[in-house]
C-alpha cells in the first residue's frame, strides 16, 4: 500500500523519508529514537506495530517510562488517521496505564481508525506485552487541509534556512 502524502505527523515532516530521517520515535537517524516499527494494514484497517524499549526508556526500575509509551501511542494513533483520508493532528490524547511496561521485553502496538466527526477524527489503541494489555489510548485528531500542511513546511524550510526570523 502507498501513504498518501501529508498524513499525520508523517506530513509535518515532509514526506516518509525525510519522517524517517527525524521522527523523534522512528527516526532513522536520530540516535534516541527506539527501534519503534510502525505499518498501517489498509485491508484490516489497522496500524500495527513493535518496539522494545531498552534502559534509556527506564522510569521506575525495569518500566518503561510512560511519557516514550505515550508517545509511541501518539505516533501509531496518529498514523491510524491514514485510514480517514485526511491528514490530522493530535487535538487529545488520554492514555491509561493498566500495568506497569517492562523494559527489554518485545511490545505489541495496534491502533485503528474509530470514527470521524466533522473535522475530529477519533482513534484508539493499545501496547501489549504477549495477549495482556499495558496501556491503552484514545485521541482525537482534527483535520487539516493539505494547504494548511503545506504552509506548515515551507515556515520550517525558512526557519532552517535562516531566511525567518520568527
Amino acid at each position: 500500500m502507498v501513504n498518501p502524502p501529508g498524513v499525520a505527523e508523517m506530513a509535518l515532516a515532509g514526506g516518509m523519508e525525510i519522517f524517517h530521517d527525524r521522527s523523534p520515535l522512528m527516526g532513522l537517524s536520530n540516535p534516541m529514537a527506539p527501534p519503534l516499527e510502525l505499518e498501517p494494514d489498509a485491508e484490516a484497517g489497522e496500524v500495527r506495530g513493535a518496539v522494545e524499549f531498552g534502559n534509556a526508556y527506564e522510569g521506575a526500575p525495569g518500566c518503561v517510562h510512560g511519557g516514550f509509551l505515550a508517545a509511541a501511542l501518539d505516533e501509531a494513533l496518529g498514523m491510524a488517521c491514514i485510514f480517514s483520508d485526511t491528514p490530522g493532528m493530535t487535538g487529545e490524547l488520554t492514555i491509561r496505564y493498566l500495568q506497569p511496561t517492562p523494559t527489554k521485553t518485545p511490545l505489541r502496538i495496534e491502533a485503528r481508525l474509530d470514527r470521524i466527526e466533522r473535522r475530529k477524527i477519533y482513534t484508539s489503541g493499545e501496547i501489549s506485552v504477549g495477549d495482556v494489555v499495558k496501556v491503552r489510548a484514545t485521541g482525537i485528531f482534527i483535520s487539516i487541509t493539505r494547504d494548511k500542511f503545506s504552509e506548515l513546511r515551507e515556515a520550517q524550510e525558512r526557519r532552517e534556512s535562516g531566511s525567518d526570523a520568527g
